[in-house]
């Protein structure tokens, strides 16, 4: 994508993050599969046979894709048992961005860090990745598959931190003291950019929709978002509710005291009721979806 927006004329806090995600590029860029499976769906001539080759050369990615395919996510009657038939059902754009958060996954895992639970983080990520699809759908949002990836990767930026910051980071987390709020301010005032600013970076250089990267750069202040406005506010209602609940809060402990402003939902045009039954949808799909990605 390379938005002109983010990198074409770097500010101080961009060539910060370039410097920032340099230092890692080896362990959190996108795997081989991933970058051909891109060139191969920018070509008209592209078949469903020629992605699934490219995608059964890794039987892992396979199996988790399979599984993906064939979990409440998606909620298809028929079973889904080869790739090409989840190519054709899902479609290639989809498809890509699912194997790209599969693979996501999978990279991050491999990033040390000593200041967090991997499995409390990527509960959070996928809980809020399902909410905030199930928000968008019933906000009558195009495409609210995107929203699922970008509540997968809003917070990945957190993980390069605490691998390249980790005595600054362990300073910031004891300050926000389970207020995630707290946290994305700190991160700004210490750094001049925020783990926010660190995803929508590597999710446009991953070349990513920049309705996704927009809306993982400001879903804490989306207010502030010129692109992707719906989208920022919704993500921004998902993490905020998830951390409401027992399932996905990101400290690993609900807080309670977190409410809604009424603007938020005037945004994103949706009622309390509304956002109730997307929470019974996002519940009843975070098991089966966790053990297909994680």
């Amino acid at each position: 994508m390379n938005s002109p927006d983010l990198i074409a004329r770097k500010s101080p806090e961009q060539e910060s993050l370039v410097t920032l995600l340099d230092d890692v590029e080896g362990l959190v860029s996108p795997p081989d599969v991933c970058m051909r499976m891109f060139e191969l769906i920018q070509s008209p001539s592209t078949s469903a046979a020629d992605i699934a080759n490219v995608i059964s050369v890794d039987p892992n990615l396979t199996t988790r894709l399979l599984r993906m395919a064939n979990s409440a996510f998606y909620r298809f009657r028929r079973k889904i048992d080869t790739v090409s038939r989840a190519i054709t059902v899902i479609g290639t754009a989809e498809l890509y961005q699912l194997v790209l958060s599969i693979s996501t996954v999978k990279s991050f895992n491999n990033l040390p860090n000593e200041l967090v639970s991997m499995e409390t983080f990527w509960r959070h990520s996928v809980y809020t990745g399902l909410l905030a699809r199930a928000l968008a759908e019933r906000a009558s949002v195009l495409h609210p598959e995107r929203l699922f990836i970008a509540g997968l990767m809003h917070d990945i930026g957190s993980l390069v931190l605490y691998h390249q910051r980790p005595a600054a980071m362990r300073d910031l987390l004891l300050v926000a003291d389970g207020d995630e709020e707290v946290l994305y301010e700190s991160e700004i005032s210490r750094f001049g950019f925020s783990h926010a600013s660190v995803a929508a970076h590597l999710m446009d250089v991953w070349q990513l929709p920049e309705e996704l990267v927009f809306s993982i750069k400001w879903h804490h202040q989306p207010e502030l978002a010129e692109t992707a406005r719906m989208e920022s506010h919704i993500l921004y209602l998902a993490n905020h509710l998830v951390n409401e609940s027992e399932q996905g809060n990101y400290a690993g402990s609900p807080r309670a005291d977190i409410s809604i402003p009424e603007n938020m939902l005037e945004v994103v045009r949706l009622t309390e009721d509304e956002l109730f039954f997307a929470f019974e949808e996002a519940a009843e799909q975070f098991p089966s979806t966790l053990e297909s990605l994680i």
